[in-house]
């Protein structure tokens, strides 16, 4: 028995933000004194660093668990499984359901059952529970998913991430422009095809480093000191990373039994360009040997950093053929990872 990614399926919102769209924000420092730098500059900087030119926010109607149903009906249909024969639901967030132009949370009920009503499932043993893990969060479902199978308490799982970033940033914080909207969903489940999940690796580090991205105030000291936004330590963050990640990729590779030769694709978080590429490169260091050129994928250029959906989503985007000068053909080993929130850090070592 393998445990394989049966059907992929995501959501990209329409609604696109450009970089020339923060030209007119009043972007402050900390402390809520004024950046010394005009926009433009302070924009040229923010892409040359992250490599991001656009990203998209969800239409206001739409909320996570509505984007993550979008994302979870295309994952079953392009596995061609009945619905009402899936056992359990999970699905990764931040923030739950933020309404557009709100600052409160919503996650009563959890965003996996609200997805499960939305997709009119009657089974009740279709189990639908939510996890926290950060940006990491899908692909911990995905090894959860895979628990379960191996236990012999499910057969098929439906493994969704789904968050609108967009609706938590302080628009007076430069970081806000890292962030996006979207959804990913997978169906894994036990198959009889050769591949799968050979390895994963997972770890929390919060001895020191459960806050380098946390709730805060506003740049902007004008404002209503209750209300709080996601912040982070972008150098901590980097530096945590480039360190831990690539050993993780390495932990778990070396796991599968798997030599670094046979890799043909590692699709890693899209959080900044700059640091995936130096933990792409440190990885390879490892090894004593140099990236492959083309070996990463990157989708951050035009959607940003949607958090928990950026890693299935360019999963989707390559098997269907959408993401130009890249394809992942039948047996071709990839490597899945994630870094986020916690913090966190995950891999998998997958055979297509």
């Amino acid at each position: 028995m393998n445990i394989k990614i049966t059907g992929i399926g995501s959501y990209i919102p329409e609604s696109i933000e450009k970089n020339e769209d923060f030209h007119q924000h009043e972007f402050l420092n900390t402390d809520g004194s004024s950046i010394e730098h005009p926009n433009e500059i302070i924009v040229d900087k923010f892409k040359a660093i992250t490599g991001i030119v656009e990203r998209r926010y969800a239409d206001d109607q739409l909320v996570a668990s509505d984007i993550g149903f979008l994302a979870a009906q295309k994952a079953i249909d392009d596995a061609n499984v009945n619905p009402e024969e899936i056992d359990y639901i999970i699905c990764a967030h931040n923030f739950g359901d933020v309404k557009a132009n709100t600052i409160q949370s919503d996650i009563l009920p959890c965003l996996a059952s609200r997805i499960k009503h939305s997709l009119r499932i009657k089974n009740p043993k279709c189990v639908a529970y939510d996890i926290l893990f950060g940006c990491p969060g899908w692909i911990e479902g995905v090894i959860q998913a895979q628990a379960f199978i191996k236990a012999g308490l499910a057969k098929r799982c439906l493994v969704i991430g789904s968050e609108t970033l967009s609706r938590v940033v302080d628009k007076h914080d430069r970081d806000s422009m890292i962030y996006s909207d979207g959804a990913g969903a997978s169906i894994i489940e036990a198959t009889e095809e050769e591949g799968g999940i050979i390895a994963h690796e997972s770890a929390s580090f919060t001895y020191d480093e459960a806050y380098y991205l946390f709730f805060g105030n506003s740049n902007n000291k004008d404002l209503c000191p209750d209300t709080r936004y996601i912040k982070m330590h972008g150098r901590k963050i980097y530096e945590f990373a480039l360190t831990n990640v690539a050993q993780a990729m390495k932990d778990c590779l070396d796991k599968s039994g798997i030599d670094i030769s046979e890799v043909k694709k590692i699709l890693i978080h899209q959080a900044n360009e700059k640091m995936d590429e130096a933990i792409v490169n440190r990885f390879y260091r490892l090894y004593k040997t140099k990236a492959p050129e083309g070996i990463m994928p990157m989708s951050i250029h035009k959607l940003g950093n949607s958090s928990v959906a950026t890693v299935p989503t360019l999963y989707d985007l390559i098997t269907s053929h959408k993401l130009e000068g890249h394809e992942i053909n039948k047996g071709d080993v990839i490597i899945l990872a994630s870094v986020g929130a916690g913090m966190h850090i995950n891999a998998i070592v997958y055979k297509y």
